[in-house]
C-alpha cells in the first residue's frame, strides 16, 4: 500500500497537469499570439461563413477552377483525420493505375505537354493546399477557356497569388489553390 498510494497520487497530479493545465495554457497563449491559426486558419466568405482552411486542401473538379494536388486520404478526400500517404511505390500496379487515371482526367480536361508530377501524385499528407506556380500555370488554358477569360489576365492573377519562400530561403514558391479559386469566384461568380 505504501507504493500504490504515491503512484496513484502522481498519476492524478500528472493527469491534471499534463491533461488539463498545460493544454489550457498553451491554447491560451496560441489564441493570444496567433488567433487566426489557433482557430483553424479559416478563409471566410463575405457572409462570415467558413469556406475552408488555408492549411488543408479542398476538392475542386469543375473545369472553371484550378485543381489542387490529389488527396491520398482514406474515406473522403482531404480528410484531416485520415492524413497520410498511400505508401505505394512507383512499381505498385494500383499506384500506377491511380496515377494513370489522374493523368487521363487531366488530358480529358485539355492538358497537353508534360504534366507536372504534383497534379498526378498525392502529397505525403494527402492534405497539401499548395501547388507550385508551374503546376498552376499549367492549368491556366483550361480555366481561362471554362471561364471565358483571357489567359494573360489569369496568368497575372496566378502570379499575384504566388507566395514567396518563407523567410526568403525556406521551401519553394507556392500558390494556395483555395485562395486563388475563391478570388476567381469573387471576380467572376
Amino acid at each position: 500500500m505504501n507504493e500504490i498510494k504515491p503512484a496513484v497520487l502522481m498519476l492524478l497530479l500528472f493527469s491534471v497537469l499534463c491533461g488539463g493545465i498545460y493544454p489550457a495554457v498553451v491554447t491560451g497563449i496560441a489564441h493570444l499570439l496567433f488567433p487566426k491559426q489557433a482557430e483553424g486558419s479559416f478563409l471566410l466568405a463575405q457572409n462570415g461563413k467558413p469556406i475552408g482552411s488555408f492549411m488543408i486542401g479542398q476538392p475542386f473538379s469543375d473545369p472553371k477552377y484550378f485543381w489542387p494536388r490529389p488527396s491520398a486520404t482514406g474515406g473522403s478526400v482531404y480528410n484531416p483525420l485520415a492524413s497520410g500517404g498511400s505508401n505505394a511505390g512507383p512499381t505498385n500496379a494500383d499506384y500506377l493505375a491511380t496515377v494513370g487515371e489522374r493523368v487521363k482526367v487531366l488530358r480529358n480536361g485539355g492538358a497537353t505537354g508534360p504534366i507536372p508530377a504534383e497534379l498526378a501524385q498525392a502529397s505525403a499528407s494527402g492534405l497539401d493546399p499548395h501547388l507550385s506556380p508551374a503546376a498552376v500555370q499549367f492549368q491556366v488554358p483550361r480555366v481561362a477557356k471554362a471561364r471565358g477569360m483571357a489567359e494573360p489576365q489569369l496568368a497575372a492573377m496566378v502570379a499575384a497569388h504566388t507566395e514567396d519562400r518563407q523567410l526568403g530561403f525556406l521551401g519553394e514558391p507556392r500558390v494556395n489553390v483555395l485562395v486563388l479559386n475563391v478570388e476567381l469566384d469573387r471576380l467572376q461568380p
